[in-house]
Order: C-alpha cells, then structure tokens, then sequence
C-alpha cells in the first residue's frame, strides 16, 4: 500500500483527481493520507475533510526560516508513513531539506511544457509568447525550481481564439489526466530515474486517451 500526502495552497482540484482516481482502484494499492497546506482557508483542506482524509493547516510565520517550515511538513509526514509527496498547487519554493528527504519520491504538475515557462504563471507567460502549442508536465521535483526529471507531459494547442483564461482551462483538463497517470505508474513501480531521464516501462500502455510525449 503506497501511502500519499499532499500539499495544496489553493482550491485543490488537482487533489480531487488523485483522490478520485485512488478511490476508483484505478491508481491501484495506495491511500491518501494526508493533506497538509500552509494556507489555513484553502479549499484543499476541505476537500480532503469531505473525503475522510485528515487536513493539516501548518502557518509558515511560526517559524524562522524556509527550512524550519520544511523541517516540521517533513516530520509530519514521516509521521504518517507517507511514501509519496505529490505537490498540487502548493505555492511555497520547497528547501534542499524537503527535497533530499523525499528524493525521488517528490512530484509536481506545472501547467507549461518544461523546460519552457517555469515558475508562476506559466499559462501567462506560454500565451504572451505566442506559443503556438502549450500544456503541462509532472515531474520529479530537485533542488531547483521546476527543474526535477521530467515524468509525463501533454500537449495543448492554443487556439486562434484563446485568451488565457480558456487556454489555462483546456491545461487543467489535462492536468487532471497526467498527473493520476504519473501517480499510477510511480505506484505500480514502472517509473526508474536515469539522471534527467525518466523511465517508464510499459509506455505504450498508458491508455485514457492521453497524448503522451
């Protein structure tokens, strides 16, 4: 049983498709347990209660530094035997600390195609561009920004009459399919890290309908 925390700062739909596809079977062998945000109003966190998952509000200005925030999100994770850390619209830049006591078992979903637009407000900057194609990616999250191995993206194209806000829905809707598919494949253990490189065994079987590149 692959146990799953998450933290959120926002409205948690991401969460909700992780949650609903854990409780489907169709992510096999795993559980949320835990739904941790540094926003003490985010929905996330009642999204997590409405589900039976335990919420934990933890406000960052009790503490000195990045890494002492870190220090505690770690702890309580550890104390519930997380496996998994999935990062789902989570605002805060995660410490050195966080990352190498998750190495490898971090993930993010970023709504640009990586390496392109990281950081804040990537369906912004992908628009303003003038990108002719954008989406998401899930990745395994390093010391850097946006940055970690890349694990599964999917491609969205921008429309003659987009404006942002309709190209950053089509994105969420594929958010909403890659980033279960990624949690899937990490827990039926077919994802192997190769330097910047993620394996995934079994591809051709993605299924759903994604276009993976």
């Amino acid at each position: 049983m692959a146990l799953i925390g998450v933290l959120a700062s926002g409205g948690g739909s991401n969460l909700q498709s992780i949650i609903d596809n854990v409780e489907s079977g169709w992510i096999p062998d795993s559980q949320v347990v835990v739904v941790v945000s540094d926003k003490k109003d985010a929905y996330a966190l009642e999204r997590a209660e409405s589900h039976g998952i335990e919420s934990l509000h933890l406000d960052p200005s009790g503490y000195v530094s990045r890494e002492d925030y870190d220090k505690e999100v770690v702890k309580e994770l550890g104390k519930r035997d997380v496996d998994l850390v999935l990062l789902a619209g989570y605002m805060r830049i995660i410490t050195p600390y966080f990352v190498r006591a998750f190495k490898d078992r971090l993930m993010n979903i970023h709504p640009a195609l990586l390496p392109s637009f990281p950081g804040v407000h990537g369906q912004q900057q992908a628009f303003d561009y003038g990108v002719k194609v954008s989406g998401c990616t899930v990745h395994f999250v390093d010391e850097e920004v946006d940055h970690g191995p890349i694990i599964v993206q999917a491609a969205v194209p921008v429309l003659e009459g987009d404006d942002v806000n309709s190209l950053a829905g089509r994105i969420l809707e594929q958010e909403h399919l890659i980033y279960p598919q990624a949690v899937k494949w990490y827990v039926e253990g077919r994802l192997t890290v190769e330097g910047r490189r993620v394996r995934v065994r079994g591809v051709e079987q993605a299924g759903r309908g994604l276009r993976v590149l």
